[in-house]
């Protein structure tokens, strides 16, 4: 029993929340975020060395730095007749994002832009004695990505653009063991360990008429080699052998994401935005753990995650009331990659509904506030992981604010 709680529950899982659809952050910026997130299609300024590379071309030198606070639960509880219920008690998440764009001359055809920002991280606990503690007490997961970009305007309506992409990211994972000492307690596991990948990101931006603007993207998928990672065991003496401190190697492919937006003034303060991001999730199919160190209750492990690639639907609008006020609204519907018989205490995913709205004020030519709050709801789901028959009904909500400071030299 010991053996396949540790390889198929214990190891199997502390990479993937940060692969669920819940957990891929998309909050690049706060003008964006205040319309649903929508970008590729637009020109966004310096942020655009996100969303659309090539229509990084069309803007000037500027800086953009935000910051986004969350704060979500997860509901769970067991089916009829069970009574039980439990919720997550995480802490207040705090994604950024800063981009600076440069460009050379007044008349230059290029313009470069660099780039760091959080696509994926969050964090999840409960209480360490609720029901599902020998699959999760508490997760932490925090990624970074450096990304340099180049731009370059072909003529007055088409720009493209292509950029490197470093991602860092490190977790730590800690989780009950059905071993229990003299005072009742049970034993603990922890693991921890970091990682990094590279890839790109391409664009291309084109403007279709006076009022229409239209833009696709790529985001390369990145693969994070995980080496030397640490597994401790707080177990009785006597079991210190079977669950020795060791290391482990891990590697895992964040999924590539395909983009198509539009952009279009119906007047000359209002735009309507619309982009499709088809996220390919189906490059998670296994998560495999190679451990150093080998005992009976700890070994390799090899867990089917069998995720399916999906879309994520977006649209907004922004409207100018003032020269110095504008105000946006936005939502968007995104479907889980997480397919029936694969749910888990790390990965309690759902289809979701994001309802946005934004503001931004500019205190000068030059200096720009942007304000956004996002609510998000998980849908209700049903399901029993078929690993280790955890079944249940799962729900999620989430609050989202985020605020940027945005200057334009």
């Amino acid at each position: 029993m010991l053996k396949n709680v540790l390889t198929t529950l214990l190891v199997t899982s502390c990479l993937s929340t940060a692969l669920a659809g819940g957990f891929q952050v998309n909050l690049q910026s706060t003008r964006s975020a205040g319309m649903g997130h929508t970008g590729t299609g637009l020109r966004l300024g310096a942020a655009s060395g996100f969303f659309n590379p090539g229509a990084l071309a069309f803007g000037g030198t500027e800086i953009s730095i935000g910051i986004h606070l969350i704060k979500s639960r997860v509901s769970y509880r067991e089916f009829d007749p069970g009574i039980y219920t439990a919720n997550s008690t995480s802490g207040l998440g705090t994604p950024f994002a800063a981009h600076i764009a440069f460009k050379p001359k007044e008349d230059s055809k290029f313009v470069f832009g660099v780039s760091i920002y959080t696509p994926f991280g969050s964090g999840i606990s409960y209480e360490d004695s609720w029901k599902g503690q020998f699959l999760l007490r508490e997760m932490s997961l925090r990624t970074i990505f450096y990304q340099g970009t180049i731009s370059y305007k072909v003529n007055d309506r088409l720009g493209i653009g292509a950029a490197y992409v470093f991602g860092t990211g490190e977790f730590s994972l800690r989780r009950g063991i059905p071993v229990q000492g003299q005072d009742g307690a049970y034993g603990e596991a922890n693991l921890s360990g970091a990682g990094n990948g590279h890839g790109v990101n391409l664009g291309i931006f084109y403007q279709i008429a006076d009022n229409i603007s239209m833009g696709i993207s790529y985001r390369s998928g990145v693969q994070v080699n995980l080496e030397g990672g640490t597994a401790r065991f707080d177990v009785p003496p006597a079991l210190n052998e079977n669950f020795p401190e060791t290391t482990f190697d891990s590697r895992i492919r964040m999924p590539q994401v395909i983009n198509w937006g539009v952009g279009i003034n119906v007047s000359k303060k209002t735009t309507l935005s619309f982009d499709v991001n088809y996220v390919g999730w189906s490059s998670y199919d296994t998560l495999a753990f190679d451990f150093d160190e080998n005992t009976e209750q700890l070994q390799d492990a090899n867990s089917p995650r069998r995720y399916k690639n999906v879309l994520i639907v977006r649209a907004g609008v922004e409207h100018k009331l003032s020269d110095a006020l504008t105000i946006r609204g936005g939502a968007y519907y995104d479907f889980t990659p997480v397919q029936n018989g694969y749910m888990t205490p790390e990965t309690p995913d759902m289809d979701k509904v994001g309802l946005c709205a934004g503001i931004s004020y500019s205190i000068t030519e030059k200096i720009q506030l942007d304000a956004s709050f996002l609510f998000i709801n998980g849908n209700e789901r049903s399901d029993k992981n078929i690993e280790s028959g955890f079944e249940g009904r799962w729900q999620s909500t989430a609050f989202i604010g985020g605020f940027s400071f945005n200057y334009k030299f």
